[in-house]
């Protein structure tokens, strides 16, 4: 087929140069030279030592270096400019001269072995590979919101905020040292990173190798900690990229992660850690943590409906600087009761047990399109437990116990149930997740007949509410002190009864038990 040289839109363009030089063969006289194909810091890299200046090394990033070859004993490494910052980084190269043939063809086919460890289809990731296919993360995630959660969690701030969250991380320190059993000559995946703290607990446990699998630019900051600590970091190699996407060179016997969000799924990180598990853990092997609890209880808090409620109040001036407000009042109403609250709370009032939903990480498939249990009262009381391994563990952030960065959340319905001491409630909790990386949440309570003709059976009054958990309204405070009269009887933690999940079902009834309401003083255990 004949193409018109009138077609090509590139035109010719010419540039004035001062000069060219050819590479030739050198005559080195040069002291002799040590290369060496090695991890540092989990970076695959090649470093000329030479023998007689130990501080003169050269270092070269594999992943963004190539060899050529001018004659059977020379050859010319090319190291790339940084993608990051091309404008101030310029590419760099060596002339590498061989003793003989053999010792040229060794290091090509080293060369030629390290590169293919590192190299994408496409494109260029230290210590594993990526699919340029649209993964599983790209298909329920949508990307302004992934750009935003890679962004905050690449802040070493948002990092430093979980790690001093003491009940987080040392529940975490303290299971891994207790199930020390468990990871000595073990691999390990860090599933998510972060800053590394986990991978390097699994370190110190005695894992063989730790893959620390991280998306975000703290990475990077994930590198410069784990090579300040080279007893453990010899045994850690950081892989940024997806969990969903990344490709490992071994399975692990051990995923470790810390993928919990607000009400346990928020942020859908849980999905990628049981991705993780169908990708990478060998039969039988071992997920750190290996189950999740949401637990939901019925309250009462009248100085917290008041005060959502009163937020609206802005929208009823009529003379807002000539302006009638007025239009916008109930839209408003409605949009503050679509906030789940998020605080720390006085357990005091919970009016009922809890009851649990259970997720095993091991088991799970994990259809997250929707999930639907029932719950209690005004709103529910959620507490995200994890259980480790052999020795059991349990990270609560049940209301009562000592405050992690979770805290607890509460779903307030606009429309508040009045309800008497013994009588009967029923509900459904259903949650649809979307693409923002978080679930809208609808919420439905009713209140059956009591007292004479109660066997009968019927609905005295239903209320329900639809919130979005990727909006909360975070009320971080003390918890408020509340009337003496409130203060009958010990101040425990909720009793709770485990759930399994059940089928859903479209109409949502019977899914779970249905919750009695008990004395506004019900004693609470530990969950």
């Amino acid at each position: 087929m004949d193409v018109l040289a009138g077609q090509n839109k590139q035109k010719e363009q010419d540039f004035l140069v001062a000069s060219i030089s050819q590479l030739s063969i050198l005559n080195s006289t040069s002291p002799r030279v040590v290369a060496k194909f090695h991890y540092d810091s989990g970076v695959a890299e090649l470093r000329f030592d030479p023998e007689s200046d130990p501080n003169g090394s050269v270092h070269f990033d594999l992943h963004t270096s190539r060899l050529f070859k001018l004659s059977p004993l020379q050859s010319v490494c090319i190291s790339e400019a940084s993608e990051m910052d091309k404008e101030k980084s310029y590419s760099r190269g060596i002339s590498i001269q061989f003793i003989n043939e053999e010792e040229s063809g060794n290091f090509h086919c080293a060369f030629e072995q390290w590169k293919k460890e590192v190299v994408v289809q496409g494109s260029n990731l230290p210590n594993g590979t990526v699919s340029l296919s649209k993964s599983k993360f790209d298909d329920k995630i949508e990307e302004s919101s992934a750009k935003m959660y890679f962004h905050y969690y690449g802040q070493l701030l948002h990092q430093q905020n979980m790690m001093q969250d003491y009940v987080r991380t040392g529940s975490y320190y303290a299971a891994v040292m207790e199930n020390r059993v468990d990871f000595v000559g073990r691999v390990v995946v860090d599933v998510g990173a972060g800053s590394g703290i986990l991978s390097l607990f699994a370190a110190q446990a005695g894992a063989r190798h730790v893959y620390a699998v991280e998306a975000s630019e703290v990475a990077e900051y994930a590198r410069k900690l784990i090579a300040g600590n080279p007893s453990l970091g010899q045994r850690i190699t950081v892989i940024k990229g997806k969990i969903e996407e990344v490709e490992l060179p071994e399975k692990a016997d051990i995923l470790i992660s810390e993928p919990m969000g607000t009400l346990l799924v928020n942020e859908r990180m849980l999905e990628s850690y049981i991705i993780a598990r169908d990708r990478f853990l060998v039969p039988n092997g071992k997920m750190f943590p290996t189950i999740g609890r949401i637990h939901m209880a019925p309250f009462s808090d009248e100085y917290l409906y008041m005060e959502i409620a009163n937020k609206a109040l802005f929208w009823q001036q009529q003379n807002y600087y000539g302006v009638n407000m007025t239009p916008l009042q109930s839209t408003a109403f409605q949009g503050y009761f679509s906030q789940p609250v998020v605080d720390a709370f006085d357990p005091r009032l919970l009016v009922a047990p809890a009851i649990s939903h259970v997720i095993d990480f091991t088991s799970t498939k994990w259809a997250l399109e929707s999930m639907g249990w029932l719950a209690g009262l005004t709103c529910c009381s959620m507490g995200g437990n994890c259980l480790m391994l052999t020795v059991q563990r349990w990270l609560t952030t049940a209301p009562g116990a000592p405050t992690t960065h979770w805290y607890q959340l509460r779903c307030v319905l606009a429309q508040p149930i009045y309800v008497m001491p013994g009588q009967e409630i029923v509900g459904r909790l259903h949650m649809v997740s979307h693409k923002a990386q978080s679930y809208t949440l609808h919420l439905t309570l009713s209140a059956k007949m009591w007292g004479p003709g109660a066997e009968l059976g019927g609905i005295l009054q239903t209320s329900s509410g639809k919130l979005d958990l990727k909006e909360p309204y975070y009320r971080i405070s003390q918890p408020q002190a509340y009337p003496s009269t409130q203060d009958q009887q010990p101040n425990h933690l909720l009793l709770t009864q485990d759930m399994q999940l059940q089928p859903q079902d479209e109409e949502g009834s019977d899914l779970m038990p249905q919750a009695l309401l008990q004395d506004s003083g019900a004693e609470l255990h530990s969950f």
